[in-house]
């Protein structure tokens, strides 16, 4: 294990996590008064799931890959519909709520759960990349990917608090939008 094994993985969980972190910034704009242990909670799950994707897409690739390749085609399907469906949520929920003084809901543990799987379902193909590690270096792979978007998702939540007091009534209209663009953005690089 030298350098480049951790140069990588760190650099492979900055990838991973961009789509994790426009989500954590909408939600940070959807709920700009979210407690510090909430933010943790919230950057937490994202990050469970980019560490387990990729395991999981280690575990396929060792063992049952054959079976993997006929799912991976999905994947961006699967990303669409879960963030357009988020965003678009939160779009109509920040639209009708435009007028009216009601406290915004915040982010309830399903729709986080959704955002999870939403964002790190192509992370799965990822165990094609470290495929040629053995059991330990997979895991510490996995692992270092779960602590850096630990750490970018909690920035992203934060930024957007900051700026989710700015822009008041419009932050839930903005997140949904940013929602839907992740997982347009997802399905449509998934051809190219």
């Amino acid at each position: 294990m030298g350098f480049t094994f951790f140069f990588n993985s760190i650099l492979l969980g900055i990838g991973l996590a961009m789509d994790a972190f426009s989500v954590s910034l909408a939600n940070g704009l959807n709920e700009p008064d979210m407690k510090r242990r909430k933010v943790c909670g919230v950057a937490g799950i994202f990050s469970l799931f980019q560490f387990a994707m990729p395991m999981i897409g280690w575990i396929c690739v060792s063992t049952i890959a054959q079976y993997f390749t006929a799912f991976e085609k999905f994947i961006p399907w699967i990303a669409l519909a879960l963030l357009g469906y988020i965003g678009g949520k939160m779009l109509y929920e920040g639209i009708k709520s435009k007028d009216s003084d009601e406290e915004k809901p915040a982010v309830g543990f399903t729709a986080l759960l959704v955002q999870g799987v939403a964002t790190s379902i192509d992370a799965l193909s990822v165990g094609f990349t470290i495929s040629d590690h053995d059991l330990p270096h997979a895991l510490l792979a996995c692992l270092l990917i779960g602590a850096v978007t630990f750490c970018i998702c909690a920035a992203g939540i934060l930024i957007g608090r900051k700026a989710g007091t700015k822009l008041a009534g419009k932050a839930g209209i903005l997140g949904g939008c940013i929602l839907i663009f992740i997982g347009l953005e997802i399905f449509i690089t998934s051809w190219f």
